[in-house]
């Protein structure tokens, strides 16, 4: 009867880091998993340039899902500094997911190298089978891995369909130590609700701007405050560029396409923080911000 309760009362916890090159479906991914939205998603490459947490949690179990930036061999010091967070995301995890949606090429091999020093479970994930015609064209993809590195499973998955994810999730727990929860039962995310307005706001300015305009954009939210006249949160928000060409684009003629991002993304902050919003946006110039070491440090990146 002890023995029993005991098994019973077993619970486990770990982390799993979810890796891979640029656009391949990391955070849509890790909005799957969590099911519901903790980390945006648009189809431009270097959407996430953050390191986001989202948990899992039941009775039995907590799983902690590291959503990490596109590794790739950046030209700025902003993607270089960017491509260190995912890095350093192999560092002290349980498990780690590696995303690819492509044959083997020299992307995936630069990033399987990191691999090499890890003494715990790699998975293969390949993503977007829902965009492929067979299972033969499944099954030629997996092949070009093959003693590439070994590899604790391969999972063909579609996170946007969110195919074979409960059975990834179960392989998961297999392999999670036992431990305490390390994050409270009602938490979805590490991300704070500042953060994920100027997260919201950016991927409004990534679907509805092109070129180079969303990679030159940094947003920050300057100020807070509640209206009780308006019943409203009032936000104060600067969006950062590099160029006074980025800064007439972002604008748009007679101010339409920050209208646009501002209505936008309104709508998705009113959801996620369930009250009403009022966003004023602001559009400021800081050349070349990407490349200096202090303006990245001050828009929340490296150390």
């Amino acid at each position: 009867m002890l023995l029993r309760h005991l098994m019973k009362t077993t619970h486990k916890a770990g982390f799993v880091a979810i890796v891979g090159r640029p656009n391949v479906g990391k955070s849509t991914l890790l909005n799957a998993l969590i099911g519901q939205k903790v980390a945006i998603t648009s189809p431009k490459p270097q959407t996430t340039r953050h390191r986001i947490s989202g948990i899992v949690t039941t009775p039995d179990y907590q799983l902690v899902f590291v959503d990490t930036p596109g590794m790739h061999q950046g030209k700025d010091l902003l993607n270089r500094t960017i491509d260190k967070v995912a890095v350093s995301s192999l560092k002290d995890v349980d498990i780690v997911l590696f995303v690819v949606d492509r044959k083997k090429t020299a992307a995936e091999t630069h990033i399987m190298s990191y691999f090499d020093t890890l003494k715990i479970p790699v998975f293969l994930l390949i993503n977007k089978i829902d965009t492929l015609a067979s299972k033969h064209e499944i099954d030629e993809l997996i092949v070009s891995y093959l003693g590439a590195y070994d590899f604790a499973g391969y999972y063909p998955i579609s996170a946007k369909e969110t195919t074979h994810l409960e059975q990834l999730k179960r392989d998961l727990i297999k392999l999670i130590p036992e431990g305490p929860q390390y994050f409270p039962t009602d938490m979805k995310s590490d991300q704070s609700d500042t953060m994920m307005m100027s997260e919201l706001i950016r991927e409004k300015i990534l679907y509805l701007t092109e070129q180079e305009v969303p990679h030159a954009v940094a947003v920050q939210i300057e100020s807070l405050a509640d209206n009780p006249k308006e019943k409203t949160l009032d936000v104060g928000v600067v969006i950062i560029v590099e160029r006074s060409s980025q800064k007439m684009i972002l604008i748009g003629k007679q101010g339409e396409k920050i209208k646009a991002i501002g209505t936008a993304a309104r709508k998705d902050i009113n959801q996620y923080l369930n009250r009403k919003v009022h966003l004023t946006l602001w559009v400021k110039v800081k050349k070349d911000w990407r490349n200096r070491p202090q303006d990245l440090k001050t828009f929340g990146f490296g150390d």
